[in-house]
């Protein structure tokens, strides 16, 4: 039985700017941990190479440091890496990877393709036929000569190429590069290991797309994965296992508050949430008082446990009660204006509850550092 670990899309050097940089900072080291992961999981499933299907580096301008941590990283297992170039880490005339030639910072037991090439690796008999990409960009198939390549009678001829396979991934990819649907069975390939989709995909029984190996944007899209291919012998149909990867859960959650049990169900999914999530979350609906303080808290309950939570409230609604209102002690003139909000919301009514949730929220305040003082 021959197995090889397909898995692509790497993205080292990436910035999480949109992120606090506390955790900004995790996020972009979980890319040389899983790495790390990789390697180990590479050895102890005894695979006879591990391909990486482009978008090593997520950008050309990787500093030295960067990728010499990758390169370490990969250490765990001594056998063969073929890699190729992707979209974002194409091999122009100047590149990161001239930059890791430069460094010294290639192992010896790597396979790179920095043009169409097959690779052959003759213990396990295995032909990669390599497509990667020379420009960012393009816009004809890189994988047609694969169809006339010659490799040894008997070997596993294995593809390897970056792009979007035509007329199935046409939106939400990451670059053109197109790839025909049926280059597995005109090039008379074992298998085709595809990059560029960050989450795991079956394209037919041959081709794949491996996703990254840790997640890195909120779409359900089976991220956060490596695939372990076995094969019986050349022409047999391959063994696809996805395996787990991921050191982080990335997940995009959207509530709306119409009724207090939607309150209730959002706090428990809150308290659920562990240590390796990554949440985005946005909450619609209106609250009084008491429900806004009780939301609150267990969103700071959340963010003290999780990995990151980020939080859009800007459609949440603070709806006070009178009671609510009687309990603020507003009175004066201070007192009159939000009666009259409430009462009467004029020809705006969302601009006059904006206010009236402004006002009775900076009193909640000032009573609440009244009551601490």
């Amino acid at each position: 039985m021959t197995k090889i670990l397909h898995t692509a899309d790497w993205q080292i050097g990436r910035l999480y700017g949109t992120f606090d940089p506390d955790d900004a900072v995790p996020l972009a080291e979980a890319r040389f941990a899983v790495v790390e992961r990789l390697a180990a999981l590479a050895s102890a499933e005894q695979v006879d190479a591990v391909v990486v299907a482009g978008d090593v580096f997520d950008a050309q301008t990787v500093s030295a440091r960067s990728i010499r941590r990758l390169f370490n990283a990969m250490q765990g297992y001594s056998g063969p890496w073929v890699m190729i170039p992707g979209n974002h880490d194409a091999a122009l005339a100047e590149s990161v990877w001239t930059h890791a030639a430069r460094l010294g910072a290639l192992p010896g037991n790597l396979h790179l393709a920095l043009e169409p090439q097959v690779i052959a690796l003759p213990q396990p008999r295995i032909a990669l036929l390599c497509a990667p990409l020379t420009q960012r960009h393009t816009y004809v198939d890189l994988t047609e000569w694969f169809d006339s390549a010659q490799t040894p009678p008997g070997w596993l001829r294995i593809g390897v190429a970056h792009g979007a396979v035509q007329g199935v991934l046409a939106e939400d990819i990451d670059s053109a590069n197109p790839i025909s649907p049926d280059r597995a069975e005109r090039a008379r390939l074992d298998y085709l290991a595809l990059g560029d989709w960050h989450g795991t995909r079956r394209m037919n029984e041959r081709t794949w797309y491996s996703g990254t190996p840790e997640p890195d944007r909120f779409k359900g899209n089976d991220a956060g994965q490596a695939l372990l291919v076995s094969f019986a012998e050349a022409g047999a149909a391959p063994l696809v296992q996805p395996l787990r990867t991921a050191q982080f859960r990335w997940q995009q959650r959207v509530h709306t508050l119409s009724v207090p049990t939607d309150l209730d169900e959002l706090i428990d999914s809150l308290a659920q949430a562990q240590a390796p999530d990554v949440l985005d979350l946005s909450v619609t609906g209106q609250l009084d008082l008491a429900d806004h303080s009780r939301l609150h808290q267990a969103l700071g309950a959340a963010e003290a446990r999780v990995r990151c939570l980020r939080r859009d409230l800007s459609a949440l609604q603070l709806a006070p009660t009178a009671a609510d209102i009687a309990a603020l002690h507003a009175d004066g003139y201070l007192g009159e204006v939000i009666s009259e909000l409430r009462e009467n919301p004029g020809d705006d009514p969302r601009r006059s509850q904006d206010a009236l949730a402004i006002l009775t929220g900076l009193l909640a305040e000032r009573n609440l550092r009244e009551r601490s003082a």
